[in-house]
């Protein structure tokens, strides 16, 4: 019964098979009921629950991975020294099986957030498209039409009209050009064009009001070093960091924070560390804010990842890993403790 068993749990992909294995040890052993727990919240159950249950760990690889918990045959009240025998040998080829259910499940857990994440995004930019249609057709398209109506108009009028209205239409020109610029610096800020990576990240924390976390920028060499970017992978970098640091004011009562940007193995790393309050990486999809959830997201959009730690000194860490199929490759080691600890 043993090997049989054995031969079978060998086979075991899924959770569809776990009533299996447990109806194939309830009919060898003829008990009233057996109930595999796989830790994480999967159950599987027959028969009714017993009084006075025996529980036999499910141990694989020193790691405990859920629990087989039995009934005694009917007429009687618990399970005899062989029946105990049998269990234990079965047990770490259960547990075998148990583990490929709970990894199988988280698989399927995480294929389905990246779903809800790839949803998101494709909503997010059809948002956006709409939002930049709106503005090029009820605002732009009918200032730069006005103008050029305006200019034809100048052309019949004498040289002292001519020159205030070409006045007023400067002025409109000009505030034409402010929306443009406005709308362009929404698809890719223009500093990391003229400053890069690193420099716009530089930027952008020199220019925060006073009041929030200190935060430190460190790369791996210093900055001409790090390599040129696929625009995409910079764009990601740059928000994610910047989002990071929003979460790290809003939420993190941090005394300091640091962000750390290396490449290497083909992969842009962007780390933002703090000291604060912690407690980020034990929320769940739906409770951790639009920050994390936008983190993810952006991560997710470019086939990468984003991971959020509770530091063992305190704090968070988050780091998102960008792929580069293009970019050149450094090194670099884990964000420091932005304490100094």
């Amino acid at each position: 019964m043993l090997s049989r068993l054995g031969r079978r749990l060998e086979l075991v992909q899924d959770a569809g098979t776990l009533p299996t294995v447990a109806a194939t040890v309830r009919d060898a052993l003829q008990l009233s009921s057996v109930a595999i727990e796989v830790d994480g919240g999967r159950r599987v159950a027959l028969g009714p629950e017993p009084a006075e249950p025996t529980v036999v760990p499910l141990i694989t690889e020193g790691e405990r991975i859920g629990s087989l918990v039995l009934g005694p045959r009917p007429g009687e009240r618990t399970l005899g020294p062989r029946d105990l025998r049998v269990l234990r040998e079965l047990a770490r080829p259960i547990a075998v099986a148990a583990r490929a259910v709970r990894e199988a499940d988280r698989a399927a857990r995480l294929a389905a957030d990246l779903q809800r994440s790839r949803e998101r995004l494709v909503v997010a930019r059809e948002e956006e498209r709409r939002r930049l249609r709106r503005d090029l057709h009820d605002g732009l398209g009918p200032a730069l039409a006005g103008l050029t109506m305006r200019a034809e108009a100048a052309r019949e009028l004498g040289p002292a009209q001519a020159r205030n209205l070409l006045a007023e239409i400067a002025v409109d020109a000009q505030t034409a050009l402010d929306d443009v610029r406005r709308l362009v610096d929404g698809l890719r800020p223009p500093a990391l064009d003229t400053l890069g990576l690193a420099g716009a990240i530089e930027a952008h924390l020199a220019g925060r009001p006073g009041g929030g976390t200190p935060v430190a920028l460190e790369v791996p060499a210093p900055l001409p070093a790090l390599p040129a970017l696929p625009a995409a992978a910079e764009v990601a970098a740059y928000r994610i960091a910047l989002e990071a640091v929003t979460n790290v004011d809003r939420h993190a009562a941090a005394r300091s924070a640091c962000i750390r940007l290396a490449v290497g193995g083909g992969t842009l790393v962007v780390e933002v560390a703090d000291d604060g309050r912690g407690g980020a990486a034990d929320r769940d999809e739906s409770d951790m804010g639009v920050g994390l959830a936008s983190i993810r997201e952006r991560a997710a959009e470019l086939g990468g990842s984003c991971t959020v730690i509770d530091r063992a000194g305190g704090g968070t860490l988050v780091r998102a890993e960008l792929p580069l199929r293009r970019a050149e490759e450094g090194e670099g080691g884990p964000c420091p403790d932005p304490a100094g600890r």
